[in-house]
């Protein structure tokens, strides 16, 4: 973990971006679930993709918060806003239901401090929406049979490299969401680029939850 650095802000207008790449099913499905001109925060939000898109098609006020130096350089073409800072940080520098909604996408499996950072995300925004890989995905059960631990699409890593410190099920989620007073409002799951709506628990490689804030007025 980087020590701690004061947050540097960057940005260039929508019109320097030269935005047109096409989204990931998952990505197109959270998209959906935003509402046009609301405020939306991204966290870890990679090289920008949703945000840019959410600007371009829906009009959001967005912002987005990413360590990786490469990964910022990429928002920034794109014309989004962006925060460098560390996640594992928290979200101190955000006021309480500051955002409409706050996204985590693809990242919270690799938090040292889960409940912490969906605590902070029922904080800052009225809705939340995290995406996480299914760690019961029915191959990874013989995976575990054979003595190995899976590696997949989603979990493409070995264990001695994985940033994956977190894993969990459906279940597991719907659990501790339950526990920090978060209620689900949506789910989509996906196995590759297909959207899977029949048992999911067993048969999805990708999660994809929006809940509502316990602080939500």
């Amino acid at each position: 973990m980087k020590a701690s650095t004061p947050p540097v802000l960057l940005s260039v207008t929508s019109a320097e971006s030269g935005y047109g790449a096409s989204l990931r099913p998952d990505l197109v499905r959270i998209a959906q679930w935003v509402r046009p001109g609301s405020r939306v925060l991204d966290l870890g939000c990679g090289d920008g993709a949703l945000l840019a898109y959410l600007q371009e098609h829906k009009q959001v006020v967005g912002a987005g918060v990413e360590l990786n130096d490469q990964h910022v350089i990429a928002s920034v073409r794109r014309g989004v806003n962006v925060i460098q800072q560390n996640l594992e940080e928290g979200l101190a520098l955000f006021g309480n239901q500051q955002f409409d909604t706050v996204v985590l996408s693809q990242t919270l499996q690799s938090m040292h401090h889960t409940e912490h950072i969906l605590r902070e995300m029922a904080r800052v925004a009225r809705f939340g929406i995290v995406s996480f890989p299914n760690f019961g995905y029915w191959p990874h059960g013989w995976s575990i049979l054979a003595g190995r631990m899976p590696v997949t699409g989603e979990m493409p890593y070995q264990w001695y490299d994985t940033p994956n410190i977190h894993l969990c099920t459906l279940r597991d989620f719907e659990i501790l969401a339950r526990a920090l007073g978060l209620r689900i409002t949506d789910l989509a799951t996906f196995n590759g680029d297909r959207e899977v709506s029949w048992l999911r628990g067993w048969r999805s490689t990708l999660a994809v939850y929006r809940f509502q804030s316990p602080h939500a007025l």
